[in-house]
């Protein structure tokens, strides 16, 4: 059992023309938030809280799950100023103190990893971060990887003509105590992926990448989000 922080802060710039006035988490999939679906499922997988990062129209995020979502309780680490990915991530971490390690997740994507298998993946290799990877030509858009035979990243941000370079899937488990020695200010506007990856793989954290071939969803653009309605399984949410 453990927690999940999403984030789910984003503005959804480019869904405007399809998704009006709504974070993007909750761009409507057959007729419900694309964010249940994520949540639906994570659940059957083991999740029992989760910590809803979010900024932009907060409020209808909240109103629409309140405080559970199917018996599981919800949390929100709601930004006052946008911090961006990286800013939402640190500021969600506070209410997973006492935990060893979390989920998480980006809010618009949805890959359906094994959470049993990402836990041991990441004690069997003595992890800091574990990333859920894919196989995929669009490394500029989904941020490419270079990783070793063993599954530690050894470079961000490579493109594919390198061998074993792959893209992140937004699944991550984070190992909670070994994360407290990284320091960074949470008050500031910064990135997940441009500020706060290359910092760790600078400071010599233990990262690793997971493969995992399974479909992935990615909503931030419209031919992509009308994809989601046919690509995602019949979840009862």
């Amino acid at each position: 059992m453990a927690s999940a922080i999403i984030l789910a802060g984003g503005m959804g710039t480019r869904l405007r023309s399809v998704v009006e006035n709504l974070p993007k988490p909750m761009a409507p999939i057959r007729g419900k938030p694309f964010l249940a679906y994520q949540m639906q499922y994570w659940i059957e997988q083991g999740i029992n809280r989760f910590i809803l990062s979010v900024g932009y129209r907060y409020e209808d995020v909240k109103s629409y799950f309140g405080h559970e979502f199917e018996g599981i309780p919800i949390e929100y680490a709601i930004e006052k100023k946008p911090l961006g990915t990286g800013g939402g991530f640190l500021l969600a971490r506070k209410f997973c103190r006492d935990e060893i390690g979390f989920l998480l997740l980006n809010g618009d994507t949805y890959f359906p990893v094994s959470l049993d298998e990402l836990q041991e993946f990441s004690i069997k290799n003595q992890a800091d971060f574990v990333f859920s990877v894919f196989s995929s030509p669009d490394m500029e858009r989904y941020m490419g990887m270079e990783v070793a035979s063993d599954g530690r990243i050894m470079a961000l941000k490579c493109d594919a003509s390198q061998i074993n370079s792959f893209v992140n899937g937004g699944v991550y488990w984070v190992n909670n105590k070994k994360f407290d020695s990284f320091v960074i200010d949470p008050v500031q506007h910064f990135s997940l992926e441009s500020d706060i990856f290359p910092s760790l793989l600078a400071q010599g954290k233990r990262l690793f990448a997971l493969e995992v071939e399974k479909n992935f969803i990615d909503i931030g653009i419209p031919a992509d989000y009308s994809r989601a309605s046919f690509v995602l399984p019949q979840l009862k949410v």
